[in-house]
């Protein structure tokens, strides 16, 4: 054998699998197909959002929150309704109890900070027990992607210099090697040196082959996201038709190749069907990668309109329900949707997601970070007003229409300005009493009763048309892949199950390619900040339990 454990995968969760296994005392060979440079993966693209319940930083805000009250959220948003969702629901009760217990100590004692202010993500569909987060949950990581990424990689970083750990990258894994039934390594192709700058398509021209043999593989390779095709091909009818155009919100190396190559060796796949991708995905206008696109992460003022300028109804509203707006923009027939605003509502409500857009919160800048108090948007969101392709800026409505209906789709029909004009006045005439029956306009007075969203996230309600709020925006919202809900099934250990349900001797699995946990722990729908908490609490199951196993 060439170590006790194989990790394939240098993303978030085989960093914590990696490290795990390695203070257990085992050697572990860290593979991924890409090089040094790309370490950490898709989290260290992220703004290092955590799901955390009943925790300090809520208290101090006046956020009262339970365990209770977080797993009705759960299981709300989840729907579990399948006989192959018993180890997802598991994993879910697992991760509850670790997200309300050890996870924020756990994290605290590697040096890991949050920023203080919590995010109210993902407000959910209107149902007390339907999907959604009842109350603010979403934690930011200070120093975001990098942030999250840091303290394992310092905890891997130490263990290769000991030797316990060794580097593997550029390999490239084609097959499970297996013996008897159990797995007992992997085999691949030798991928040439690539200098390729983090989240660049790396070459795949082969220079060679490799086998490297370990009692315990565990794959953390990530999902499907940055393969459109295979993203078509799992679309599921629920969500209408898969867009013609959609924008990446994950690198090229996001390709799902381990989960048939895994499925090959024995393990089963399940949930395929159940993924994650966001409806406010604009194009980036200094990409990193092919087709980069960035999230709006909006707070809830901003009028939505569908591509033919149809408002959309409750819940759907920004930052409510993905998607569930996402099948309903999907029935509509067009690939893309609008934002309506004001100047007003960008500098207070638009945040971009992911650790380049938020320098101030990536380099933990605590001078940056206040200037966001400032009048105006942040750096980031004016280089894309000013830049965007799908940002228009006018100072009249009709000058707004013209501008939206130049980067239209030909297929769509043309906006009308009476039209729209009809549809902001009749939502404007809402704010000229406390009382309302627009249910976006109670959505928003219910959203400045919560300190933090008052403080820096949701705007005074305004009139759109308000020439002292301007100048009007829209912003061409397009759908932007992201993640893969199901995956690999696995027990509470980590362990890859077959068809019968049998453990799979020696392969594990962690992260996204396994659903965060059992093939699926968030079922159709999640809470946000559950996606790096996953990886690392499922890195951590499947890490502790191959060292435990190994002889």
């Amino acid at each position: 054998m060439d170590a006790d454990v194989v990790v394939v995968g240098a993303g978030l969760a085989g960093l914590v699998a990696a490290a795990e296994a390695a203070d257990a005392g085992r050697t572990v060979i860290l593979i991924d197909q890409e090089g040094e440079h790309n370490l950490g993966a898709q989290a260290w693209w992220s703004l290092g959002g955590l799901f955390l319940v009943d925790s300090p930083e809520q208290r101090r805000l006046g956020v009262r929150d339970s365990r209770e009250l977080a797993a009705q959220d759960w299981f709300g948003s989840a729907r579990f309704d399948r006989a192959e969702d018993y180890w997802p629901r598991a994993w879910a009760e697992a991760y509850l109890d670790f997200a309300a217990g050890e996870k924020r100590a756990w994290l605290r004692t590697m040096g890991h900070r949050l920023f203080p202010v919590v995010g109210w993500a993902e407000r959910g569909d209107g149902r007390a027990d339907g999907h959604g987060n009842s109350v603010p949950r979403f934690h930011i990581t200070w120093g975001t992607g990098p942030g999250i990424v840091a303290p394992f990689e310092r905890r891997v970083r130490a263990h290769v210099e000991t030797g316990r750990i060794r580097f593997a990258f550029r390999h490239r894994v084609d097959e499970l090697v297996k013996d008897g039934g159990a797995v007992v390594g992997v085999r691949g192709t030798l991928l040439e040196p690539t200098d390729a700058p983090r989240g660049v398509a790396s070459s795949r021209e082969a220079v060679g082959e490799f086998e490297l043999g370990a009692q315990a593989t565990v794959v953390t390779s990530g999902g499907i996201g940055g393969n459109h095709d295979l993203v078509r091909r799992a679309w599921p009818e629920r969500l209408g038709s898969p867009p013609r155009r959609m924008v990446a919100g994950v690198p090229a190396h996001v390709d799902g190749r381990m989960l048939r190559i895994a499925e090959e060796g024995g393990a089963r796949l399940i949930n395929a069907d159940r993924m994650w991708h966001y409806v406010e995905g604009v194009r980036n206008w200094d990409p990193v990668w092919e087709n980069h696109g960035i999230r709006i992460l909006p707070g809830p003022s901003s009028l939505w309109l569908d591509a033919a300028g149809h408002r959309l109804p409750a819940p759907f509203f920004p930052g409510f329900d993905t998607l569930g707006t996402l099948a309903h923009l999907r029935r509509s027939g067009y690939d893309y949707s609008w934002f309506v605003l004001t100047r007003k509502i960008i500098e207070k409500e638009f945040a971009l997601s992911g650790s380049e857009q938020n320098p101030d919160l990536t380099g933990r800048d605590i001078r940056l970070v206040l200037s966001r108090a400032r009048p105006g948007p942040s750096a980031p969101v004016e280089a894309f007003m000013n830049h965007g392709e799908d940002f228009v800026v006018a100072d009249s409505l009709t000058d707004l229409v013209e501008g939206m209906n130049a980067i239209a789709d030909d297929d769509v029909p043309r906006l009308e300005v009476a039209e729209l004009q009809r549809t902001i006045e009749a939502r404007d005439r809402e704010l000229d009493n406390t009382f309302t029956k627009d249910a976006q306009v109670t959505a928003i007075h219910g959203a400045r009763r919560y300190r933090g969203d008052r403080l820096i996230r949701v705007a005074a309600p305004h009139r759109l048309l308000d020439p002292e709020a301007g100048p009007l925006i829209a912003v061409r919202l397009n759908v932007l892949t992201r993640k893969t809900l199901g995956g690999l099934e696995t027990d509470l250990s980590g362990r890859c199950l077959t068809v019968g349900g049998t453990p799979l001797p020696g392969l594990y699995a962690a992260g996204e390619v396994s659903g965060f946990g059992g093939g699926g722990m968030m079922g159709y729908n999640a809470l946000e900040g559950t996606f790096l908490g996953g990886c690392l609490f499922s890195g951590r199951v499947a890490g502790r339990a191959a060292a435990r196993d190994v002889g």
